[in-house]
């Protein structure tokens, strides 16, 4: 990912922050297969090595996985808020018209090599925490031992789970720091008076920089 110095993001508790607000990532690798992408939710343990690692799984009639058996690298994708940020934004395109189209974004970018595993007992352990996670906020959260036994182990048997340390992060947030305070002003102004929710929640991102 390119990143100008203006828009880098080293801080890696800013970097988990935004990989755990995720829910679904994209994982990417580039092996005998040729390049394969595949939207997957993920765990990651923060505490566990250097820059994390992280914790998912996929279906084992996805072909995804013999690349990471193989010990392909990978990268995995986390998108953040997002929107397009129009020169009519600028109060500096007024004066002088030097002003084109950009976006603005949030994304990290985590790399590594991972090790599969497909013993049942590490997989539901993996499915369940994943469970919990993504039900946590709901009225009656819905558990893995609400399913009938059998039924989890036929599931656990269709899915190869995969152990992936990050060996690298790069994190960017495009947030108009290369531009003047008014212009910084301008966009989020533009960005509240738009109806559209995603462009609201990177304006008030942009009050915290």
């Amino acid at each position: 990912m390119y990143v100008p110095r203006a828009f880098a993001e080293n801080d890696i508790q800013i970097l988990h922050q935004q990989m755990q607000a995720t829910a679904l990532p994209v994982l990417v690798t580039h092996g005998s297969q040729g390049l394969i992408a595949s939207h997957v939710p993920l765990l990651l343990n923060p505490d566990e090595g250097a820059y994390g690692t992280l914790y998912g799984h996929l279906a084992r009639a996805n072909p995804h996985w013999n690349d990471l058996a193989e010990g392909a690298e990978a990268l995995v994708i986390f998108a953040g808020e997002q929107a397009y940020i129009s020169p009519s934004f600028y109060p500096s395109k007024a004066k002088h018209g030097k002003a084109v189209p950009t976006w603005n974004y949030l994304a990290v970018h985590a790399y590594g090599n991972a090790q599969v595993f497909d013993d049942a007992e590490r997989l539901l352990a993996l499915v369940s925490r994943l469970s919990n996670k993504h039900e946590a906020n709901r009225p009656k959260p819905w558990a893995v031992s609400d399913a009938p036994g059998d039924y989890i182990d036929s599931m656990l048997k269709a899915i190869v789970g995969f152990r992936l340390p990050i060996t690298r992060l790069n994190g960017k947030r495009k947030l108009s720091q290369n531009r003047d305070a008014a212009d910084q002003t301008g966009v989020r102004q533009g960005l509240l008076a738009s109806s559209n929710p995603q462009d609201h929640a990177l304006a008030h991102l942009m009050v915290k920089e």
